[in-house]
């Protein structure tokens, strides 16, 4: 008997009963309750009664025909012995005295395969189903009426099939287990099963073979488990609108129709285009609707050629990399106004600027490289880690240690290009700002750290000896949480180590040593902390505060060129003298706002002279360049800790007024200034062009033609409506003010052709256009210990207050001269 065979199937091996001899009685190969037992007929070898159905199957009570078929009556084997035929199975009906029976021919169920059946017991399969190719839909024959009577299957070796003995054969695949359940797992892939033929029965008692139609669909409702089900189009609802995979197209698995209408689960295969794709199973087509369907996952690039943007890389590597710094940071500032406004929950800012930046292609030295970086220099400030990877400092937004394959020679191995000493890990600094005991990546606090990736890079650059780029890391005092980084040039690898770390682990260490002959850089945010925590710490002071306490914090005056004792002598003021008392003038209308001015209040009088928004962060940043920028006044009702007033509360930050080489004297901070924070105003006496005194070089005007300074952000990268026709900074204004004998800080800034600070008109006392305030904002992030300075601007002729001077300021960009 062949194994693995359903009680229902009554097809038998022909060469497996050839090989049992007459009396022997043959294993059971079905379960215990369907009834098997020996039946000895007289005058006959023993067979095996088998009762499929139970006890009561079988019998004439249902009016079968009885006898014995002709076929039982002489047993002959096949006339060739090798061909192999197989058995035909009989249903005997109950014996009579003389020891025959009475037999009926029992028509077989058929079975179909597991791919294309459905359970028995109605519960639903776990797992994914195999695939399984396309088969033809094997017909169920409808059941036969059972007899009550105990049948018994002769093993008869037939001569092939008659009309009256149809022998049927069930695929191997087509075997479903006893219980109804299917067996867990993905059914094998089942060979095309050509269609069995359907006897149907007619007045004579003949069957008529017939073979149906391929089915078109799967009978199978088992669900695949997955993450996110297929998109599949229920065939037997025409109404239903077509529906959209993940990338507006259909897959071969998407148009697989179920029955029942239920979808299979998992995602859908990406198909390159929304072409309509045919079933392979069923041979249908399905119209797909190619409308616009939002695509998940990363955005697209963005073609700039398409946008007014300027020009951000020059031939010039540092100002490159200024221009897309300042790029980032203006959309930074832009996205958190917005957000501001829509009253949503904290976002990372900078992460959504970074992608816009990445996707415009608006970054520089996207190859890795061992050494310098064109355009960045030693003491470079950043206040996020996505601005080094648009520079190509370092390209890793999370990790610490950048590397590459590098060759040396004919061999190539992993080395360390860039770290970033972030304090996650047990870093230790020496005294010595120029060494780094740097520790390995890895969760050190779980298990021993690998030597892999970045640290097998470290670990090779040992041995090659290559230089590795040093980005530290400070304290943001402006944020209780953040960090600002720092380059601190070169370094190399001198020592490498194993020891346990404080959870017990064992964490890999290095010892690096900072190259030398580079600018200073963590060195001075070390010297300025001390300084800023106490003053009096400063040497080379001449006067611990210039201003004589009129500012909240001390300014110093500090020679470390030459020994002259300072500059000439003048009466230092925060305030701007009018010529015309400021009571006098035109008066500003106030807000009606109770506390504080909020973003997006549509009741806010100040938000909308600022042109919808309030000009400043929640911080005191400075989002966009204005032509005139309206902050709160005395006839508002908001406090004085509103945002909307910034220049008028005066300088936050620690200067020194110091000594340069071939400059006089100039300005520059303790603190790390971040782009758009106010730095001071122009303070001073109001003057009259016509009496100005031809040796004045503390004057201020606004220059007829100033540099192009694309500082605000770009709108056509988020979407809003170009701002290419106006102008950020303001018209020429009739306001001129002389520092000479009576000023503030401002009085020593000096010029610059690249400069880091620009003038920003701002009106708060009084609403006279013509003479606001002049204030002071940074360009970008200026490092502490670095000089401040602003375009003076270029006369045209005479028509400048200004004299004209040779412009020392030494950058790529300079004209030559000023004034």
């Amino acid at each position: 008997m062949a194994g693995n065979q359903h009680p229902a199937s009554v097809v038998l091996d022909y060469a497996a009963v050839l090989d049992a001899k007459p009396l022997r009685t043959l294993t059971p190969m079905f379960p215990a309750p369907l009834g098997m037992h020996t039946f000895t007929p007289k005058s006959s070898s023993s067979v095996v009664c088998v009762t499929p159905f139970g006890p009561y199957a079988g019998g004439t009570e249902l009016g079968m025909a009885g006898g014995v078929p002709p076929m039982l009556t002489s047993l002959s084997a096949p006339a060739d012995p090798n061909q192999v035929q197989p058995y035909t199975a009989h249903m005997n009906g109950p014996s009579n005295a003389n020891g025959t029976t009475n037999n009926t021919m029992v028509t077989p169920v058929l079975q179909t395969p597991p791919a294309v059946t459905t359970q028995e017991s109605g519960k639903k399969k776990r797992g994914r189903p195999r695939r399984v190719q396309d088969t033809t839909t094997v017909p169920s024959v409808p059941p036969v009426q059972p007899v009550p009577t105990v049948p018994t299957v002769h093993l008869v070796p037939s001569a092939p099939p008659e009309v009256n003995n149809i022998v049927l054969q069930t695929p191997p695949s087509a075997v479903t287990q006893e219980s109804g359940k299917r067996k867990r797992g993905r059914p094998k892939r089942v060979p095309d099963v050509s269609v069995l033929p359907t006897p149907v029965p007619v007045a004579d008692g003949t069957p008529i073979l017939q073979t149906p139609p391929a089915s078109s669909v799967h009978e199978s409702v088992t669900k695949k488990r997955g993450r996110r089900p297929k998109l599949v189009q229920d065939s037997s609802d025409t109404s239903t609108p077509p529906v959209h995979s993940k990338e507006s197209s259909v897959t071969p698995s998407a148009v697989t129709l179920l029955e029942g209408g239920k979808r299979k689960r998992g995602r859908p295969k990406r198909v390159p285009d929304s072409s309509v794709t045919p079933s392979s199973h069923s041979g249908l087509s399905v119209d797909v609707d190619s409308g616009d369907t939002s695509k998940r996952g990363r955005p697209k690039k963005i073609d700039t050629s398409l946008l007014h943007l300027p020009s951000l890389f020059s031939d010039d590597p540092r100002e490159s990399a200024d221009n897309v710094l300042m790029m980032f940071d203006a959309l930074r500032r832009r996205l958190v106004q917005l957000d501001e406004v829509k009253q949503v929950a904290k976002q990372q800012q900078n992460l959504k600027a970074g992608s816009i930046m990445m996707n415009a292609e608006l970054r520089l030295n996207k190859n890795k490289r061992i050494g310098e970086v064109p355009g960045v220099e030693v003491g470079d400030m950043f206040y996020f880690r996505i601005e080094m990877c648009l520079v190509g400092l370092n390209s890793q937004s999370m990790a610490g240690i950048d590397y590459m394959s590098a060759k040396f020679g004919n061999e190539e191995d992993p080395v360390a290009i860039s770290i970033v000493s972030a304090g996650v890990y047990e870093d230790a600094e020496d005294d010595d700002p120029d060494v780094l005991v740097y520790s390995g990546h890895g969760m050190s606090g779980k298990d021993d750290q690998k030597l892999e990736r970045g640290n097998l890079a470290l670990e090779r650059s040992l041995h090659r000896g290559n230089p590795i780029r040093v980005v530290r890391t400070v304290k943001d005092l402006t944020c209780s949480t953040g960090k600002i980084y720092i380059y601190d040039g070169l370094y190399q690898i001198r020592e490498a180590w194993v020891e346990k770390g404080k959870s017990g682990f064992n964490m890999f260490k290095h010892k690096l040593l900072r190259e030398p002959g580079q600018p200073d850089g963590i060195a001075v945010w070390k010297k300025t902390e001390k300084w800023r925590e106490n003053p009096s710490s400063r040497d080379r002071v001449i006067l611990h505060d210039i201003s004589y306490g009129v500012e909240s914090k001390p300014i110093c005056l500090v020679n470390e060129v030459d020994d002259e004792k300072g500059p000439s002598h003048f009466t230092y003021t925060t305030k701007l003298n009018y010529m015309n008392s400021p009571s006098s003038m035109r008066k500003m209308q106030g807000c009606k706002c109770t506390s504080v001015c909020l973003p997006g209040d549509n009741n806010c009088s100040c938000t909308h002279r600022n042109a919808g928004d309030l000009p400043y962060s929640a911080s005191g940043i400075l989002v966009s360049r204005m032509p005139m920028l309206y902050e709160c006044n005395d006839s508002c009702t908001c406090l004085h800790n509103c945002r909307n007033r910034v220049v008028q509360k005066g300088i936050q930050i620690h200067f020194e007024v110091f000594k340069t080489g071939d400059r006089g004297w100039g300005l520059r901070s303790w603190d790390p200034i971040r782009a758009g924070t106010f730095i001071c105003e122009y303070a001073g006496v109001i003057v009259d062009k016509n009496a100005l005194d031809a040796e004045d070089d503390y004057i201020f005007e606004t220059p007829p033609s100033e540099q192009n300074l694309r500082w605000n952000y770009a709108p056509e990268l988020l979407g809003e409506p170009s701002l290419s026709d106006l102008n950020e900074s303001s018209k020429q204004l009739p306001i001129i003010i002389s520092a000479k004998h009576t000023g503030n800080i401002a009085r020593f800034m000096n010029h610059s052709c690249s400069p880091n600070v620009f003038w920003q008109p701002v009106l708060y006392d009084h609403g006279d256009e013509g003479y606001p305030h002049i204030a002071f904002f940074a360009i970008k992030h200026i490092p502490p210990m670095t000089e401040l300075t602003y375009d003076y601007g270029q006369s045209q002729g005479n028509s400048g207050c200004r004299r004209t001077k040779s412009c020392l300021c030494w950058s790529r960009k300079c004209r030559g001269s000023f004034g």
